[in-house]
């Protein structure tokens, strides 16, 4: 397959693009949109280094890259069959290139032309599959027994709502959490959608308010309540329901 400037730039070029947005996201603060801040510093590094193997390519010339490490000294004595096999080989590469290029180029394309957004909450209701979520399990349970909660969000509770062996050990506790709206069967659910690696992966975690009054789905809310055991099932008596704007970290992870 010939180097060509459009084979460079189908990789090389599309390649720099992806590598420039992704820091350019993290200089930004937005990185954490797409990744859990914990991979970041994995995602900016391999950017950067593909960012100089592509200044480097840069420095070669065109067709050096093809012709490198070829022996000519038997050129002839194999000419028969290296063009029987090289259209086939040139076709294959150049298919390829292009399908590699298509993709390369449309998630480029996506990075620079949609802006970085939250996940939906629709999208959150939709992979919901009605599962209790084990996010923290038995240490989001042994630290909630112990009154360590300061730090506790939606993806916590939701933890011990559903595996907490002793409900009434929890009756009482006053809490504050932050999250979205989404349908629930005796008021609400709060809703904050649970990142591991990427928003590929993203789960929501739901805990049930008991409310008065039901903002609309999708609204962020700042529920101020108790943690209450109704036979057995844990709930929270909302005391405040406040519509707040979306934090700037809309994840938890």
């Amino acid at each position: 397959m010939r180097d060509t400037i459009w084979f460079r730039l189908l990789g090389v070029g599309l390649a720099a693009i992806i590598a420039a947005v992704t820091v350019a996201l993290a200089l930004t603060g937005r990185l954490g949109l797409y990744i859990n801040p914990d991979s970041a510093w994995f995602a900016v590094s391999m950017a950067v280094v593909a960012l100089v193997g592509a200044v480097l390519s840069c420095t070669l010339r065109l067709g050096d890259a093809a012709d490198h490490g070829h022996d000519h000294g038997d050129a002839h004595d194999h000419a028969d069959h290296d063009d029987e096999r090289m259209p086939r080989r040139e076709l294959a590469g150049t298919a390829a290139s292009v399908v590699g290029g298509v993709l390369a180029a449309s998630v480029a394309g996506a990075m620079l032309v949609v802006p970085p957004a939250t996940l939906s909450a629709e999208l959150a209701m939709q992979r919901d599959t009605g599962s209790p979520p084990l996010f923290q399990g038995a240490d989001a349970v042994a630290l909630a027994v112990m009154g360590d909660t300061d730090a506790f969000g939606v993806g916590d509770w939701a933890s011990v709502f559903a595996t907490a062996t002793d409900p009434q050990a929890f009756d009482g506790t006053e809490i504050a959490l932050t999250g979205f709206v989404s349908p629930g069967s005796d008021g609400f659910d709060l809703t904050r959608l649970v990142i591991t690696h990427c928003v590929i992966d993203a789960q929501p975690a739901s805990l049930p308010i008991a409310a008065d009054d039901v903002p609309a789905d999708g609204d962020w809310v700042t529920v101020r309540g108790t943690i209450r055991d109704v036979n057995g099932q844990l709930r929270v008596d909302a005391a405040s329901v406040e519509v707040v704007d979306e934090p700037e970290d809309p994840y938890e992870f």
